[in-house]
């Protein structure tokens, strides 16, 4: 997304961000000062209020951002942190404050977030014309929110080998360390900010969001004064989704990213890559993914990963992954991967702060059936009262149409586009705006 060419509701919202689709101990975590900054922060640049306003007002965003606020400087952070095994090493992250009126500069919440699911390493989200990065300035720093975001390991300025992808304390302790990163930049970059911090993400950020929330409320209640969650779209049940027997939209993708990525953390799981991924996708999956080149679209039309005969998530599925090995993380309770997935559940936690799941009744990639039903059940389960879950189902439908079919506008977007878009693109400012109402009641 540029400024000159913005996000739209009624059009393909991040096509270059695709939203498709964790804090560790170790004995090396002492030896890094966990978001301690690695060189001064950057700004990029500043989004005026008008500039933000031209943008939101063409694409449809408005309506549920309202008018900007305030300016937003967006300020490059590249940070310490640690990484799956607590090993010392960096992430980078992006900065977006609140800028422009006195009352814009005052003392202000800090908004952490975590981003969707990323294919392309170099990325960062410290890029003005990056679709995520304006959502962000949009929803919340231009109405007076200071925002921290990271790009998280493996990504863009971070020199981790790889992307532990779902690993929920990794992800976890690159959020954890992303606040203290925010922190330290203010206290250069002369920005007040109150001390209180809410949690967000989206798809896998709603993961690593909620994996953070429950990390800072055991680990770090003295330091980090978490007052809301709001947990977006994520896959909260992962072993649970390892079981169900259809391929979720974008299955070619997230699976393989899934099973490199534990593989890595844990090893074992599997004995031989061939195992797991039939030829000639097997070769080069363990290190295809993050891609310094490929983007969602290449990896398909290059023959990367399947789907460029427009099979269907099954199909790819099928021809993607090793029957036995797929029936195994299906049936066998002690199968490898099906452990991996109980270890990187969210399950079973009792969040002390407000806390809000948002998702979409229609999305094919992260089902809300089988993951914020759930959590919304386990939640339940422990009879918390601070725990609201939302469905956006009713707002995409009431823009989009059911299956793509307007109820006044037959002409808009076929089921296919329709159920390649929900997750990545119609859904994500209806949660985000959910967020913010409820980030109000407590900044």
């Amino acid at each position: 997304m540029h400024l000159h060419s913005p996000w739209r509701l009624t059009a393909l919202a991040f096509a270059t961000t695709s939203f498709l689709v964790a804090c560790g101990g170790g004995d090396n975590e002492d030896a890094v000062q966990r978001g301690s900054l690695v060189e001064a922060p950057a700004t990029v640049t500043t989004l005026t209020a008008a500039q933000i306003d031209t943008s939101t007002a063409s694409s449809g965003l408005q309506g549920l951002s309202g008018k900007a606020i305030c300016d937003v400087k967006v300020v490059a952070l590249n940070y310490n942190t640690i990484g799956a095994k607590a090993e010392a090493t960096n992430a980078s992250a992006v900065m977006l404050v609140p800028s422009g009126s006195a009352a814009c500069m005052a003392s202000s919440a800090l908004v952490a977030y975590a981003k969707g699911t990323d294919v392309q390493k170099p990325r960062t989200l410290a890029n003005p014309a990056d679709g995520e990065t304006f959502l962000l300035a949009a929803m919340y720093a231009a109405q007076g929110y200071t925002v921290v975001a990271t790009d998280y390991l493996g990504y863009a300025k971070s020199a981790y080998a790889y992307h532990p992808y779902l690993h929920a304390d990794s992800e976890a302790s690159a959020v954890i360390d992303s606040i203290r990163a925010a922190r330290n930049a203010a206290a250069t970059l002369n920005v007040a900010l109150s001390g209180k911090v809410m949690l967000t993400g989206y798809s896998q950020g709603g993961h690593a969001s909620m994996a953070a929330h429950r990390a800072a409320e055991r680990d770090n209640a003295g330091e980090i004064n978490i007052v809301a969650g709001a947990h977006l779209a994520g896959p909260y049940n992962l072993s649970g989704s390892l079981k169900i027997p259809n391929a979720i939209a974008g299955y070619q993708f997230f699976v393989p990213f899934i099973i490199t990525s534990w593989q890595k953390v844990y090893g074992g799981i599997y004995t031989d890559v061939t195992a797991a991924f039939k030829l000639p996708y097997s070769t080069g999956i363990e290190t295809l993914l993050p891609s310094p080149t490929l983007n969602y679209t290449t990896l398909i039309t290059t023959g990367a990963l399947p789907g460029k005969n427009g099979e269907s998530p099954s199909a790819a599925r099928d021809l993607l992954m090793q029957p036995a090995f797929l029936t195994d993380s299906q049936t066998n309770a002690n199968s490898p991967l099906f452990l991996a997935g109980k270890k990187n559940d969210l399950l079973g936690w009792s969040p002390k702060s407000k806390t809000l799941l948002c998702g979409g009744a229609g999305d094919p990639t992260v089902p809300p059936a089988v993951h914020q039903t759930v959590m919304k059940a386990d939640f339940d389960s422990r009879a918390l009262t601070n725990v609201t879950s939302v469905d956006v189902d009713a707002s995409v439908q009431a823009v989009y149409g059911t299956n793509g079919v307007a109820p006044t506008n037959p002409a808009l977007p076929a089921f296919a586009t329709y159920y390649g878009n929900y997750h990545g693109s119609y859904e994500p400012p209806f949660c985000h705006q959910q967020a913010k109402a409820l980030f109000d009641t407590v900044k």
